[in-house]
């Protein structure tokens, strides 16, 4: 047995069945002594939460207004926080201390649950991931674009079209996720993940700033407390299903319980994560209120659904060159964030499935300059390689696809978030039926399946448009 089969964290094993190596520390379920800590914790769900989507906010806000729109940024933080908290403590079981380690999001909801609900778990949070990566694909192009445009139109004028194709870009973005897609295990990314989370700081922090400097310059914009005006900025339905799309971008935005279970801590691992959630969390919807609160002052009812990559900015160009750069590089890792588990995933059922064939077992030893031995695995090598082509070329397929991420978000949001955790803590905890806490549990749990169905439909109605606008080949 390899070191890197020993050390990845999606092969089973037992104590037994480890040949023990006296340079290594083992925890007490034989696997190699975890190396995460609260600071990268803490970066992981940063960098799963605030993804480019926090530039939209301002758009949110304004379909919303300044009463509703801050509002729902608040509870949706709320619930988010309050849920991973129970997650937190499903990651033992029985016990939330000294119970059995589950170390994927389907392995928690088999211990806890079992039966139908697992299957129905693996669906959501699967389609869910590979939804995510393929969105993110279509986003990180776009921002890599945005660049070039912005050089165009300080070049040439603001009224020049400045046509950009998004393919070679997607392409560059696909080539580069293949690269770090070898990566074998998920705790080997913290510094990626870090890097990645100084990214998103960067970019919300140059849109805030540029936010505040249009507001400080002066101008008059119009804003309400009940957002866009129905018969001046749109139509009635037009109010109603740009809402519903406000509100489940806003969902999608704070849905990071699909990789919660994956991110390492030591142990006691329950109260890290809780204290990991709380950071990330309040970091995420600091930087939600303050970009989508401010831009909203900054645009008004005309607020861009992007205001770094849909123009709503135009100088200084370096600045807003540098800010989807870093857009660009915050997507790369939160690309792997969410790829990981789908991998993790395939691969450990194939091992189980097929433990004999050297094809998908066998590790190959080769010696890199100055970096020492890199472990190849053929299967690992073809089947991610693979995943990575195909989800660029859906993007490439279906540029409008960003609107099918939002009812992905929508259709996951609800089971992944809310129902099976608080589902999983009345199980653990053992919390009677009717009782008080199990009445207040159970009507969370139905208003976010409302909330949920709600965003659902404004993400269909939204999609249905853009697929009646879509032309094909047309370049962005």
């Amino acid at each position: 047995m390899t070191e890197l089969e020993r050390k990845s964290m999606y092969v089973e094993q037992t104590p037994e069945t480890l040949e023990i190596d006296p340079n290594k520390n083992f925890d007490d379920d034989g696997r190699v002594k975890r190396t995460g800590t609260l600071v990268t914790a803490s970066a992981h769900i940063i960098t799963a939460v605030i993804g480019s989507g926090v530039l939209s906010l301002a758009w949110a806000i304004s379909q919303l207004g300044w009463v509703a729109g801050p509002a729902v940024l608040v509870a949706f933080s709320f619930i988010t926080y309050f849920t991973s908290t129970l997650l937190a403590d499903s990651y033992r079981s029985p016990g939330p201390v000294h119970g059995n380690r589950n170390y994927t999001y389907m392995d928690v909801v088999r211990s806890h649950l079992g039966g139908g609900k697992v299957q129905l778990c693996g669906l959501a949070q699967y389609g869910n991931l590979i939804g995510v990566t393929i969105g993110y694909t279509i986003t990180a192009s776009i921002s890599m674009v945005a660049v070039e445009r912005s050089n165009c139109y300080h070049k040439h004028g603001h009224h020049v079209t400045c046509s950009i194709s998004n393919y070679p870009y997607m392409i560059i973005f696909a080539v580069i996720q293949i690269i770090l897609s070898q990566i074998p295990n998920f705790h080997e990314l913290s510094w990626l993940s870090i890097v990645a989370a100084v990214m998103s700081f960067a970019y919300s922090s140059i849109g805030l700033g540029l936010s505040i400097a249009k507001v400080a310059g002066g101008g008059r914009v119009r804003t309400s407390l009940t957002g866009v005006t129905v018969g001046v900025d749109v139509s009635g339905s037009e109010k109603v299903w740009k809402s519903f799309q406000a509100i489940g971008d806003i969902a999608f935005a704070y849905a990071y319980s699909t990789v919660l279970i994956e991110i390492q801590s030591p142990p006691p691992e329950n109260k890290v994560m809780k204290k990991a959630s709380l950071i990330g969390v309040s970091t995420t919807t600091i930087f939600y209120l303050l970009c989508g609160c401010v831009g909203y002052a900054a645009f008004g009812n005309k607020a861009p659904g992007n205001f770094l990559t849909g123009f709503g900015f135009y100088e200084p160009f370096w600045l807003i060159d540098f800010a989807n750069v870093c857009i660009a590089i915050h997507l790369i890792g939160a690309y792997q964030v969410f790829a990981q588990p789908i991998f993790g995933y395939v691969e450990k059922r194939c091992s189980k499935k097929w433990p004999e064939n050297k094809f998908i077992a066998t590790e190959h030893a080769i010696d890199v300059p100055l970096c020492g031995s890199w472990y190849i695995n053929l299967f690992r090598l073809l089947w991610r390689t693979v995943y990575v082509i195909v989800t660029a070329v859906i993007a490439m397929i279906f540029p409008f696809f960003n609107d099918f991420l939002g009812l992905i978000g929508a259709a996951s949001f609800y089971p992944l978030t809310v129902y099976f955790p608080i589902e999983m803590h009345i199980a653990q905890a053992k919390i009677p039926k009717y009782s008080f806490t199990w009445i207040w549990l159970k009507i969370l749990s139905w208003a976010c399946l409302i909330v949920s169905l709600v965003a659902a439909a404004g993400s269909i109605q939204g999609l249905a448009h853009d697929v009646k606008k879509y032309k094909p080949f047309e370049t962005q």
